[in-house]
């Protein structure tokens, strides 16, 4: 199920958008927006997880989860 919302873009992000759509890389307008809001959400999501495993206290073994914490965020994100 969708809906449909309106939503107000400043001309250059428009621009930007109908330049993708022309180039095809991605099917329409709506395409890229749901892109970029899945994007967003997925981020913020594995944002709240290494911020849990961060709030872990300090402690024996530190270095083995910094290293997994490191391997796991260039798993998400890549080398961002």
């Amino acid at each position: 199920m969708s809906k449909q919302i309106t939503v107000r873009l400043p001309d250059e992000l428009v621009d930007f958008v109908d330049a993708e759509v022309a180039a095809q890389h991605c099917a329409s307008r709506a395409a890229l927006v749901t892109a970029a809001l899945e994007h967003y959400r997925e981020r913020t999501i594995g944002e709240a997880i290494v911020a849990g495993y961060t709030a872990i206290p300090d402690g024996k073994g530190n270095e083995d989860l910094d290293e997994f914490l490191n391997a796991a965020n260039n798993a998400v994100w890549g080398d961002e």
